[in-house]
């Protein structure tokens, strides 16, 4: 709770660090007076001092109320709720692609002995871990949604036709392999370093000495070691996450928080960019303490005090 407490003070002195403020959006309309534009800021409550103005939207988020939407004028915790589902849908078909895709391909440049499989492997890494989701997001719309016209050009579901489980996964497809991409590659590269890293311990020399194959060694006792720690990277990686998710969304047009929370970024409407910065960061700490739990769980080792 102290933690959380801090982070909002941080998260609202940096929102309204900027010089200007949701009013001054309205300002550039020519039919906007001076008196309506001051008027709109003591209904906002903006007139007042920043630690007034903390004070007030600390107290009504104790109550559950984030504010009114400054461009949508209705609760701004609807309206980041309108939004959460659809980044939990990305986020977990990303962390999917990367979980199963960055284990396998490690398990693959681990246990082959063809030299041309770990160096296809190791460039695979540092090209996935290299590009920046927003380019390789355009690349992937420029090539397979504008030339080729294999993946839709953005959004949940195809305008006009029935919302069914395949069209879904249509949608769902590009945006959950670009996010997933950068942690198929720094996945893979751990599963490959662990198993490499355990194929000279004892237990898997026992283990092999018994008769068993290096591959059978390997996965069968080497493997449960390597993916313990990768609770812990999940957990740590759980912020990087978040913000890819947000530039993915912005690319694909994904009607997610990320989306939501660049809108309200250009339109000053900071109930909402508060609101999707408060979520994002208890999630981050929920998250943590689950891995923490999940990792004492796992691991009989550990205690907690």
């Amino acid at each position: 709770m102290p933690r959380l407490l801090l982070i909002s003070v941080l998260l609202f002195g940096v929102v309204h660090l900027p010089r200007g403020g949701p009013a001054d959006v309205y300002a550039a309309d020519p039919a906007a007076t001076p008196a309506a534009i001051e008027r709109m800021r003591e209904l906002w409550g903006l007139d007042q001092p920043l630690h007034v103005q903390y004070g007030r939207w600390l107290s009504r988020l104790a109550q559950g109320d984030w504010g009114m939407s400054y461009t949508e004028r209705r609760p701004a915790i609807a309206v980041v709720g309108d939004r959460v589902g659809a980044t939990l849908r990305l986020t977990g078909a990303a962390l999917l692609v990367g979980l199963v895709a960055g284990v396998t391909l490690g398990i693959v440049a681990s246990v082959s002995r063809n030299p041309l499989v770990r160096h296809a492997a190791r460039l695979l890494a540092v090209l996935g871990m290299s590009v920046p989701t927003f380019w390789s997001g355009a690349l992937v719309l420029l090539v397979f949604a504008s030339t080729l016209r294999w993946i839709p050009a953005g959004g949940m579901a195809s305008i006009g036709e029935p919302h069914t489980l395949r069209d879904a996964l249509w949608h769902l497809a590009a945006p959950a392999l670009v996010l997933g991409s950068v942690y198929v590659a720094q996945w893979m590269r751990f599963v490959q370093a662990g198993l490499d890293a355990v194929a000279e311990e004892d237990f898997v020399r026992t283990a092999r000495s018994k008769g068993r194959s290096r591959v059978v060694a390997l996965l069968r006792h080497g493997l449960p070691n390597v993916l313990l720690p990768l609770v812990t990277v999940l957990g740590l990686e759980l912020p990087r996450l978040i913000s890819g998710a947000m530039v993915t969304e912005v690319v694909f047009t994904w009607p997610g928080i990320g989306r939501l929370l660049h809108g309200s970024l250009v339109a000053r409407d900071y109930p909402v960019v508060l609101g999707v910065l408060i979520v994002a960061a208890t999630a981050v700490i929920v998250v943590n303490f689950l891995t923490d739990l999940l990792y004492g769980a796992l691991d009989p080792r550990v205690r907690y005090a």
